[in-house]
């Protein structure tokens, strides 16, 4: 009579690992931990990045009489997107927004201090300077990869938990969606070129 007890016992353990395996749950948690991997590459390369801001301002502070205002510039953007710190697990579309903001303020500003370079022939033909813009570039690219596979691991994740029948346990085990980048404000429009 113990016995059959205990297996009687057994019974509602089984039945709720098999609801477990069966209602997507693991699969679920391997996606999630792709967007953890993936933001996590997203940080990487947004930090090599910030690595190089530091060499490439000295570097132009080098150039006799370059534009303090730019490179004050470059040195803000760089310290505050740098302040912001954001977790996988914490993403929510308004914090990656605000993220993003920073780093598109960061963006932007290296790219003016890349065109009033152009004023400076001298500090343009340092090797210097040409192999930190070369490595900056590189850069960029990779940033746009990295945000490019960080969304498709979301997407995977988001329509993992949306779909049936995961949509109706993953709630309950407190999966969320995740928020993809989306293109900077503006960004649609062409940019004008005058010469």
């Amino acid at each position: 009579m113990k016995s059959v007890s205990r297996y009687i016992n057994i019974i509602p353990v089984l039945l709720l690992g098999f609801f477990l395996s069966s209602c997507g749950y693991n699969d679920i948690a391997r996606k999630q931990e792709r967007v953890a991997e993936s933001w996590s590459q997203v940080e990487n390369v947004y930090q090599r990045r910030a690595d190089l801001v530091p060499n490439l301002v000295n570097t132009v502070k080098g150039a006799a009489n370059f534009e303090q205002g730019t490179l004050t510039a470059v040195i803000e953007a760089r310290a505050s997107a740098t302040a912001i710190k954001l977790s996988a697990d914490s993403l929510t579309p308004e914090r990656l927004a605000n993220f993003q903001k920073a780093q598109d303020k960061l963006g932007s500003t290296l790219s003016r201090l890349m065109v009033v370079s152009e004023n400076y022939p001298e500090l343009k033909s340092t090797v210097l300077f040409q192999d930190l813009t070369t490595e900056l570039a590189g850069t960029e690219n990779r940033i746009a990869e990295e945000r490019r596979k960080f969304n498709e691991a979301t997407k995977d994740f988001n329509t993992t938990i949306s779909t049936f029948p995961n949509n109706m346990t993953a709630g309950w085990f407190g999966f969320a969606r995740k928020p993809y980048f989306t293109a900077t404000a503006g960004s649609d429009k062409a940019p004008s070129v005058q010469f």
